[in-house]
């Protein structure tokens, strides 16, 4: 990436955080933090209470894309086919033709994912990972870009099903909006409207994927590698973990890295990206021992920890 490249990285970011952020009042960085999602080519998910801005999210992303946006209500009667699209036969040409499912767009909102069986949570893994839907033995592409923001709802667990860690592994960052300040209550309230209504765009889809590839090549010293890797690392050798952040947790975070330095009209990666990035990026992936979860640790707390202890390196000037 060259420093014009960088810059113009930059003010694209720029301008599409302040697109999504006309919807989402008071969540800078949880918007910023969900367009390096999309740039990265990953997905989001988002543990919230109901009526937080997680379907403004969306909606936003997509309109600020000028993208499409499909919303899949997750229930326990959903079936897999409900998700990816069914092949029918045509009587009138004696063909089965494909139905795309609502899977097929730019982003896809997973509204409570852990309401819908296990069968169905799997229905998306191929599409997270791969980018496309294979339905009676033929690949179809879901086009680029593609995002998943999948919710979940952390105070009803009744009738839900917990997402199995191989899962959890696919989401790039899981973050929360929470509820906004009192200044941005306010002048919501004052709208009392979609705030998606009449948002208009910022770049094209193939303007994002330019991005994605522009972002690939942002440089990563050795150094700032191998803090990362000391990071996860210190994950699985820590007392209060029963599974650290494996190696693709490690790959996530330097691709996450790479556009949160790109973003800030860098061509390089610092340790501070890392740092800033670690706990939305690798927190999920872990899983705490039994009896560091009865005393009431939590996986960031962990995190928060290990970035204490763990020293960055010193990048020495060029």
């Amino acid at each position: 990436m060259t420093p014009e490249q960088s810059t113009w990285f930059a003010e694209t970011f720029s301008a599409l955080a302040e697109n999504v952020s006309r919807v989402l009042l008071g969540k800078d960085r949880t918007v910023r933090l969900a367009l390096t999602a999309m740039v990265a080519e990953g997905h989001l998910l988002l543990e919230d209470a109901p009526g937080t801005g997680k379907t403004s999210l969306a909606k936003a992303l997509a309109a600020t894309v000028q993208g499409t946006h499909h919303r899949i209500q997750f229930t326990p009667d959903l079936l897999p086919s409900d998700v990816t699209g069914v092949t029918i036969y045509d009587q009138g040409t004696a063909r089965f033709e494909f139905h795309p499912g609502p899977v097929f767009a730019t982003i896809v909102l997973a509204d409570e994912i852990n309401r819908a069986s296990p069968k169905t949570q799997a229905a998306l893994l191929e599409v997270m990972e791969e980018g496309n839907v294979t339905v009676d033995g033929v690949s179809h592409p879901v086009g680029r870009p593609f995002m998943v923001i999948a919710t979940q709802n952390p105070i009803e667990q009744a009738g839900t099903y917990r997402l199995p860690e191989a899962q959890l592994d696919r989401f790039l960052i899981k973050t929360s909006l929470g509820y906004p300040d009192r200044a941005s209550t306010v002048e919501i309230l004052a709208g009392a409207k979609d705030r998606t209504v009449g948002l208009g765009a910022r770049i094209t889809t193939e303007a994002v994927g330019t991005m994605a590839d522009l972002a690939r090549t942002v440089h990563i010293d050795p150094v700032v590698l191998d803090y990362v890797a000391r990071i996860t690392e210190a994950t699985r050798d820590d007392s209060q973990t029963a599974l650290g952040a494996s190696v693709r947790g490690g790959l996530a975070l330097v691709r996450t890295a790479k556009v949160w330095a790109a973003a800030q009209g860098r061509e390089y990666v610092l340790p501070d990206d890392v740092k800033d990035l670690a706990q939305p990026v690798l927190a999920h992936r872990l899983v705490l021992d039994a009896e560091a979860e009865f005393a009431g640790v939590t996986a960031i707390d962990v995190l928060a920890r290990l970035l204490d202890q763990v020293a960055p390196p010193v990048l020495r000037a060029a």
